[in-house]
């Protein structure tokens, strides 16, 4: 049986490390994010932010509760963005939404991470068979059953 505990210090791991990957992938591969890429990591940090957080509090059901619906909004995102790449001729490029993320003090702060500077419509190569925004969908939704699970199971 697979402890609270374990499950969410294992949900923050990944989470986090998809961050170093995207990081690896913005820095060292010159794949510039855009706007929606920008929320997923938000959304990937909040998964790992709560699920951290959650581990060592005495309530980690309510804060897997809050990962959960991180999880879901990084699915609802990454599905947009499968569909932005799916209807060619569509972007979110240089719109509101990339002035809005690019002016978050976050940005501002740690333009390294959180400056949206991509196209969202660009088709690049994929990685190890996948695009990068299905990537994205398959963590989120192994990261929604997970705490899904974690939610509705019965502690013996």
């Amino acid at each position: 049986m697979i402890h609270t505990r374990s499950l969410l210090l294992s949900i923050a791991i990944g989470a986090f490390g998809l961050i170093g990957v995207a990081l690896y992938l913005q820095h060292g591969l010159d794949m510039l994010p855009c706007p929606l890429c920008v929320i997923q990591r938000y959304l990937f940090i909040a998964i790992g932010v709560f699920a951290l957080i959650g581990a060592y509090t005495s309530k980690p059901k309510a804060l897997a509760g809050v990962g959960l619906l991180a999880a879901l909004g990084g699915l609802f995102t990454a599905g947009k963005h499968l569909w932005v790449l799916a209807h060619p001729g569509l972007s979110c490029g240089i719109d509101p939404m990339e002035t809005f993320l690019n002016k978050i003090p976050t940005a501002t702060y740690l333009p390294f991470l959180f400056q949206a500077d991509g196209l969202c419509e660009d088709a690049l190569a994929p990685w190890f068979g996948l695009s990068i925004p299905q990537w994205s969908f398959l963590w989120f939704g192994l990261f929604t059953l997970s705490l899904g699970w974690l939610l509705i199971r019965r502690v013996r």
